[in-house]
């Protein structure tokens, strides 16, 4: 991290159990960010906390060291079976595996056992671990409420609960999945309840006073919703011309850890194939993907194997990627906040970075709006259409047929309802 991104306030000034301590040094952090030093010092008191900050800015470890503490300073209950102390839920897969990921290195001298419970693959590993027990449960709602009714493990003996990006969780329609998981949860003032998120909604902090013992209020920088480290700028490029110059600026970047977000699962498979076929390693990632594979993609996208990473939206929250380059909106989003959340991917942690966005005949009805919700126009940049590259095209993937339910030869059962989307 960069210097100028960091708060006066040093880990080792706080009042940390010498095995946190030891974490902290072997990640290599020496000073809080901002919105650490606010919320440590609160969180260390055992007083709830609801956080807003940048994305980027070390929301994670501040909710981990949090955690640790509180489960040191306090002996386990055992009923026979060693059940979760720390409970912690995000919105997607892949974030759930970066904050264990993230609790296993700054974890790594308290000896707590950490699970990992989401959905699309890994069913009977996952429930293994659990069963055998755990000492730190981070998943996403679905598979955690699935393990839960099959008595894999209880919650009466939480005393953290984390909420890790909130706001994202109500996108996704997560909200009765969350109540139903914090009605089984002993008491709020039994527990430390944190709540972390980039944006703070009206609907988030309802959820926060119903569930958490009167939670203090952290923002940071709240008016200023993208980070002054990311350059951003935006084309306005044909439809047509979207292709050429996305593959013209690739090659000028020189396929470095770039990212690239559409705003449709098989546009990010077109865009795919077109940057391939004109020799540029990238892959795509979206929900249909299985986690296996997307796992691998991530982790050769970390390792720098892997020069570009196209994503829907579902690949905008949570990553935790090292030196990514560029962020190169292809598609302008449809949201509003998802731009934020989008160029998030690059500038972590202090470091300079590049965000672009194509202004192209389809999407640039999003711009009002999301300039309007970062507070400045995006500085615009031009191109000649006449020294975009001579590329070449591929034919579209042929469109998959809807796997069919019910009986063998696709026969619905008698009295069954019509297909709708699940």
């Amino acid at each position: 991290m960069t210097q100028n991104h960091l708060s006066d306030l040093r880990f080792d000034t706080l009042a940390l159990d010498e095995r946190v301590q030891a974490g902290i040094r072997d990640a290599g952090f020496e000073y809080c960010t901002p919105i650490q030093a606010r919320t440590l010092p609160i969180a260390l008191r055992q007083n709830d906390v609801a956080g807003q900050a940048q994305t980027g800015t070390g929301k994670t470890a501040a909710f981990l060291i949090a955690t640790f503490e509180r489960l040191l300073d306090t002996e386990p209950q055992y009923d026979g079976q060693k059940q979760p102390r720390a409970f912690m839920l995000a919105p997607t897969r892949e974030l759930a595996v970066q904050i264990a990921k993230d609790a296993e290195q700054l974890g790594k001298h308290t000896g707590f056992r950490v699970g990992l419970a989401y959905g699309g693959t890994d069913y009977e590993k996952q429930r293994r671990i659990i069963e055998n027990g755990i000492d730190i449960l981070i998943g996403t709602p679905g598979r955690i409420i699935d393990y839960f009714k099959q008595g894999v493990f209880k919650l009466d003996r939480i005393e953290v609960v984390v909420l890790d990006e909130a706001d994202r969780m109500f996108d996704l329609g997560f909200i009765k999945d969350i109540r139903y998981l914090l009605r089984r949860l002993p008491p709020p003032d039994q527990r430390l309840n944190m709540l972390f998120s980039a944006t703070l909604s009206f609907r988030v902090m309802e959820l926060a006073h119903e569930h958490m013992n009167e939670p203090e209020l952290i923002r940071i920088e709240p008016d200023k919703v993208t980070v002054d480290t990311v350059r951003q700028a935006i084309f306005y490029p044909s439809n047509e011309d979207k292709l050429p110059l996305l593959i013209g600026l690739i090659r000028e970047m020189g396929e470095s850890r770039i990212m690239v977000f559409v705003n449709t699962k098989r546009e990010a498979e077109r865009v795919q194939d077109h940057l391939e076929a004109n020799g540029i390693d990238a892959k795509a990632i979206s929900g249909d993907v299985p986690q296996k594979k997307r796992l691998s993609m991530l982790m050769q996208f970390q390792s720098g194997e892997l020069a570009v990473l196209i994503g829907t939206d579902v690949a905008s929250r949570g990553l935790h990627i090292p030196d990514v380059k560029c962020v190169v909106n292809y598609d302008l989003p449809q949201d509003a906040e998802d731009y934020v959340h989008r160029i998030g991917r690059t500038a972590r942690g202090g470091a300079a970075g590049d965000a672009i966005s194509f202004g192209c005949e389809t999407y640039v009805v999003s711009l009002p709006d999301i300039e309007k919700f970062i507070g400045h126009k995006i500085p615009v940049a031009s191109y000649d259409p006449s020294d975009l590259p001579d590329i070449k095209r591929t034919r579209p993937r042929p469109r998959r047929k809807p796997q069919q339910r019910g009986r063998p030869g696709g026969r619905k059962p008698h009295g069954a309802r019509g297909s709708r989307p699940r």
